[in-house]
């Protein structure tokens, strides 16, 4: 007889090797022939709806890992509530409108070698948008993405615009809207205004100057007993370009200013601030001769340093002393804070910069220059007159345009806002900020500084590719038509014809017939700015939540980066705050930014860029989905080769867990087979304890959104628990055992229940290697996904913490004896552990503790033979390790005395040739 025929060795067609490349596609056909995403949203579900609404994505270009970690951490979340009971849709949706698209498009008009009309630059635009909609949906879904990916939202279709236009109306009509001159950020590069969101802050080399500006009219007498035309102010300034708009001195009106002579000159600005000023300029000798405070200041008279019209002393008191001379160069056409100044004291707004950052006629001689080229011409302007007094350059924090990076100015103009403080809007903001559950805590006051200090909301963009803003304008009195009648029409209009239809008919077409302006006008224009694609996405919640049928604002929660503070999640809550009067979300989850295994950003310029594609292209998306849910993502994320060998390292070892379960369940009914818990093994009832501690555990972490947690703890239990303890105990008794004797049974019930439960764990994650082991798993369903399955629930009838308490007592003896174990090996007292015999030598009371366990010992230990012996009281345990007495199983391999006593069987054990000779 071969007596390793009689073995129950493991069998399963579950290879090892995962092939994930090559599999995961046929996987996803098979969820889309099954139409799954459908199928999640028949599932039962009694704890009722979970609403994840997704942030859009820019459609433009690939996909990169920032997107790829956003929609899978989306994933896990929508699949764990649909399998813990709720109905969990996704809708995926797409930022279409707005200056990136735009500009591509503009890129392959001039290459062509022409102009693009408005229309048939917008037409194109749309269709490019769309191109890349359906080459990122795609991408989205290789990852493993379940969603309504057939019927995704996007801003550019005719219903989503209506309700922009809808949005607006809404606003307008409750008094939010208005059409104003202010100062707002403009980048020259992309010829639009912006909102705070559109801006980064980033390292910038500035122009440094100080200017002396000529005292013209001390209607006070100040200077009275000085020369007059030796009287200066000095000003720091790092924008030079915008000496051609000053008009104003400021100073704080509780400083102290000083009068300081240098020689036959005398200067004023701050005390404070004398002694760095005048090491700037390169002055060693200096007195102060006198000196008053800022508020005596105003109202004196200075000449403008090149053009020597009046620059009026006023009193700010955002004047600082911390950096420049405490006396502030003012020119409220290129400044916030100037330009309230300007308003207080009825000031000049002088805005002498055209939309492509050149100077105007109102700038004198540097007509035409561009600002950088005036920066020059300025400075050397300021030098002829003698009023430039030194100059340098400094590198500091310097507000960019987000989409062409380059440097932005702050210009006056009129331009379309959202007023932020009517009927109380940024408090009540606030006030539902409170009400929202942030993840991480903290979140809450990065979003809460957003809210306080954003200025209003500049909702006007001088581009093309967008939703016309909806706004007449009366031929006769030029007013502001947004009265209910027009914004309907244009609502009407935009949801029957979509945007394009704002910029295709006149006026008088889109306007009720007979419709009349109050002051009896009866011929409109139109408004030819479009919204900020801020506007767009932001009306997310009311375009989709509220208009699609299986979705509900407020949304359960929102889920995207920290730049989000100030995009999506701001401009979200503006608008449900204003309209809805609710936020849009009841939690909202912060998560970091990529980064490369050195903690720096990814950038092409820095070739440490890793497409997600790649990845999936060599180890599958499950690989790329299990690195997701190993990182604390709430902080910054980092990834490199190093970090996805240990990746795939853990992959191997949860898929090598699946294996052997599989394979020692081969002949394992769930129904007929499965032991009664009672009459289970010690081993087996402890081992399903620590499943219980597992499921707790891991629900504990999806709850939470910390998938880091969850991939830990079924780490630890498939690697430490299972495979470097329980499953290694237990080969013996599966291999070797009766078949069907409820020893082995009890291990295989035990194994089910474990295998069962961390593929139902991992599910949410990973998704395509659940769904394969699912079709291998004993007594399942083959047609149901596991993404169907109910989440495992802590089973209470399998918690028993006196026997948890029992077996960590055990394994701390079997920790002394492998390390005895390892001593013999390696001072060759033994070769293997199975051909030890070990020998415990423990105090009465663990000696007691120990023996209702005696036959098991050897079992647990791994090894072939343990004598139990009785020490002395207060004596540690001894452990003595030597080579175990008899000869070799055959079969078993253990060494035991009872080799050689049977006849028939002289190879075998005692235990081998009952079970062969009953069995065979």
């Amino acid at each position: 007889m071969k007596y390793s025929d009689t073995l129950n060795l493991p069998k399963t067609d579950f290879r090892m090797r995962a092939e994930l490349p090559k599999r995961e596609p046929e996987i996803e056909r098979v969820w889309e022939e099954k139409d799954l995403y459908q199928e999640s949203l028949a599932k039962p579900s009694p704890a009722g709806n979970f609403i994840l609404h997704d942030g859009p994505p820019y459609s433009n270009g690939h996909i990169h890992m920032g997107h790829a970690l956003n929609k899978t951490l989306k994933d896990f979340i929508v699949k764990y509530k649909t399998m813990a009971g709720f109905r969990s849709p996704y809708v995926p949706g797409w930022d279409n409108h707005g200056m990136p698209i735009e500009v591509e498009v503009q890129k392959e008009f001039r290459k062509a070698g022409r102009k693009a009309e408005r229309l048939e630059l917008r037409r194109r635009c749309r269709e490019y948008a769309a191109e890349w909609v359906g080459i990122q949906c795609e991408e989205f879904k290789r990852i493993g993405v379940r969603g309504d990916w057939d019927h995704p939202y996007l801003t550019m279709s005719t219903e989503y615009e209506a309700t922009i236009v809808k949005v607006f109306a809404e606003l307008a009509l409750a008094g939010y809207i208005y059409r104003g001159l202010k100062p707002i950020l403009w980048c020259p590069v992309c010829e639009t205004a912006l909102a705070e969101a559109e801006i980064e802050y980033r390292p910038h080399v500035s122009p440094s100057i100080y200017v002396r500006f000529p005292l013209k009219s001390d209607p006070k007498g100040l200077f009275s007993d000085l020369p007059a035309d030796k009287v200066f102010a000095i000003i720091w300034t790092t924008t030079p370009w915008t000496i051609p708009a000053n008009v104003a001195l400021a100073v704080h009106p509780d400083y102290t200013y000083v009068i300081v002579r240098a020689g036959d000159a005398y200067y004023i600005l701050a005390e404070d601030l004398v002694k760095q000023t005048f090491e700037a300029v390169g002055v060693t000798e200096y007195q102060i001769t006198g000196s008053l405070k800022g508020r005596d200041l105003e109202g004196e008279v200075f000449a403008h340093p090149i053009f020597g019209r009046d620059s009026i002393v006023v009193l700010a008191d955002y004047v600082t002393l911390t950096e420049g001379t405490g006396v502030v160069h003012t020119a409220p056409g290129h400044g916030r804070e100037d330009f309230a100044t300007g308003q207080a004291y009825g000031l000049p707004i002088l805005n002498p910069v055209d939309a492509s950052g050149h100077f105007t006629a109102e700038a004198g001689q540097f007509e035409g220059l561009s600002i950088r080229e005036g920066d020059k011409a300025i400075i050397e302007g300021l030098d002829r007159r003698g009023n430039l007094l030194a100059q340098n350059t400094i590198e500091h924090s310097y507000p960019h345009c987000w989409r062409c990076r380059g440097p932005v100015i702050f210009r006056t103009t009129v331009q379309w806002f959202l007023a932020m403080d009517h009927q109380g809007l940024r408090q009540r903001i606030l006030d539902a900020i409170e009400g929202v559950k942030w993840f991480p805590p903290e979140s809450i006051n990065r979003i809460t500084s957003m809210i306080a200090n954003s200025p209003d909301w500049c909702l006007s963009r001088q581009r093309t590719w967008g939703v016309g803003i909806p706004v007449f304008y009366c031929a006769t009195c030029n007013a502001e038509i947004m009265t209910k009648d027009s914004l309907d029409a244009v609502y009407d209009l935009v949801f029957a014809e979509g945007s394009d239809a704002w910029f295709e008919k006149e006026a008088a077409e889109i306007l009720p017939p007979g419709f009349k302006c109050p002051c009896g006008g009866s011929e409109f224009t139109k408004e030819t700015d479009i919204l900020d694609v801020w506007f767009d996405s932001g009306s997310s919640s009311r375009a989709v939540l509220e208009n699609r049928s299986e979705l509900h604002y407020p949304s359960d929660v929102y889920l995207e980066g920290s730049d989000q503070h100030r995009g999506w999640f701001n401009k979200s809550l503006v608008i449900g705050i204003g309209t809805k009067g609710e936020s849009p979300f009841r939690e909202c989850i912060t998560s970091g930014w990529m980064l490369d295994e050195q903690g720096r950003a990814m950038a092409k310029s820095l070739g440490n860029v890793i497409p997600p594609q790649d990845i999936i292209g060599k180890d599958g998306a499950d690989v790329l989905r299990l690195w997701v849910s190993s990182t604390d993502y709430l902080e910054d994320v980092r990834l490199g080769e190093e970090i996805l060998t240990r990746i795939r390292d853990a992959y191997r070892r949860i898929r090598n867990t699946y294996r052997f379960l599989l394979a020692n369940l081969y002949d394992f009914d769930p129904p007929a087979d499965s032991v009664p818990y009672a009459e289970m093994t010690e081993i087996d009832r402890w081992a399903l304890h620590q499943l219980q501690m597992l499921v707790r555990d891991v629900t504990a972490g999806y709850e939470a959104y910390e998938f880091h947690k969850v991939f830990h703890a079924v780490h630890d239990f498939a690697s430490v628990q299972l495979s470097a303890f329980y499953l290694d105990v237990l080969k013996d008794r599966l291999y070797a055992s009766v078949p069907k004797s409820v020893e082995r049974r009890s291990a295989q019930t035990a194994m089910y229940e474990i295998l069962r439960a961390i593929v139902l764990i991992m599910t949410p994650i990973l998704s395509y290697t659940a769904e394969e082991v699912w079709g291998y798993v004993p007594g399942t369903d083959k047609a149901l996904s596991p993404q169907l399955a109910d989440f495992p629930k802590v089973n209470k009838a399998f918690v028993d913490a006196d026997l948890n308490n029992r077996w960590k007592r055990i394994l701390e003896v079997r920790e002394e004896v492998n390390q005895a174990l390892e001593q013999a090996r390696q001072t060759e007292v033994i070769g293997k552990p199975l051909e030890a015999g070990v020998t415990l030598i423990a105090p009465p009371n663990l000696h007691d503790f120990l023996l209702p366990y005696a036959d098991q010992l050897a079992s647990i230990f791994i090894v072939s033979q343990v004598k139990l012996e009785k020490g002395e009281e207060g004596k540690p345990l001894k452990v003595s390790v030597g080579p175990a007495e008899g000869e070799r199983c055959e079969r078993c391999w253990l060494v035991l005395p009872t080799v050689g006593r049977h006849a028939v069987h002289p190879s075998l054990c005692a235990r081998c040739t009952e079970v062969v000779t009953e069995v065979y």
